[in-house]
């Protein structure tokens, strides 16, 4: 998918002919009867795999976000090199998983 974001109708105007270019690619895409895959499956990070096998309650609440969410739960807490972190941000946000809330939602 590819998006474009503006901040003034003057950038609009600028990209006009990129913009009606990737509109008419769209169409042809859509004639030709093209269609997207399913996303690949979300391996998650071992400790928030192993967190969700141990407490069925907290893998019913994970299951039941938004595929974002769980990929955005699974981002953060696998971006952190060390295990005792991921622990630490995974024992953080479980309150928040259970109340079927995103890592940044309020």
């Amino acid at each position: 998918a590819r998006r474009m974001q503006f901040t003034s109708a003057d950038e609009v105007t600028a990209l006009a002919d990129t913009i009606e270019a990737y509109v008419d690619q769209a169409i042809q895409i859509e004639n030709a009867g093209r269609e997207v895959g399913p996303p690949p499956e979300l391996e998650l990070v071992g400790e928030l795999r192993a967190r969700l096998d141990a407490d069925a309650g907290l893998r019913a609440a994970f299951e039941a976000l938004t595929p974002g969410r769980q990929r955005e739960y699974h981002l953060h807490v696998s971006s952190a090199k060390q295990a005792s972190t991921r622990e630490n941000r995974i024992d953080k946000f479980v309150p928040r998983i259970l109340a079927g809330k995103g890592l940044r939602d309020r």
